[in-house]
C-alpha cells in the first residue's frame, strides 16, 4: 500500500489543521493506520492509531483532547483532525500502516508499521 500524507503547513498557536492521509495500492480498512511525528535530532514518536473497524483509538498522552484520528473507507483515507494548536507540537507527521487480522487492535510503536508515507511539515508558531 502506498500512503500520501498532506495537509500540513503554517498556523498560529490555538489554530487548528486536518491531516489527510490517502492510501492507494489496497484498501486502507485492512489495515491498523497510525500517525506519528518527528523533529529534527529527535526519534520519531507516537501521535494517534485507529483499528481497522473505525472504533478502537489511541492517542499520546501530550494530544489526547485536541487532536482526533479518524478514516473514511469509501475515500480510503485516515484523518488526523488536530486543534488548539501549540508550538510544541511543530513536526513532520507521518502516517503509516499495518495489517493485522483482528479489527479493533491498535499500534503505538513504529516498529509495529510496515508501510509509511513521505511527511508533511506541520509548524506552529507562538
Amino acid at each position: 500500500v502506498q500512503l500520501q500524507a498532506s495537509g500540513g503547513r503554517l498556523v498560529q498557536a490555538g489554530g487548528s489543521l486536518r491531516l489527510s492521509c490517502a492510501a492507494s495500492g489496497r484498501a486502507n480498512s485492512n489495515y491498523v493506520m497510525g500517525w506519528f511525528r518527528q523533529v529534527p535530532g529527535k526519534e520519531r514518536e507516537f501521535v494517534a492509531t485507529i483499528g481497522r473497524n473505525g472504533i478502537n483509538k489511541d492517542y499520546a498522552e501530550s494530544v489526547k483532547g485536541r487532536f482526533t484520528i479518524s478514516r473514511d473507507k469509501t475515500k480510503n483515507t485516515v484523518y488526523l483532525q488536530m486543534n488548539n494548536l501549540e508550538p510544541e507540537d511543530t513536526a513532520v507527521y507521518y502516517c503509516a500502516a499495518a495489517w493485522r487480522s483482528h479489527s479493533n487492535v491498535v499500534l503505538t510503536r513504529t516498529e509495529s508499521y510496515d508501510f509509511w508515507g513521505q511527511g508533511t511539515q506541520v509548524t506552529v508558531s507562538s
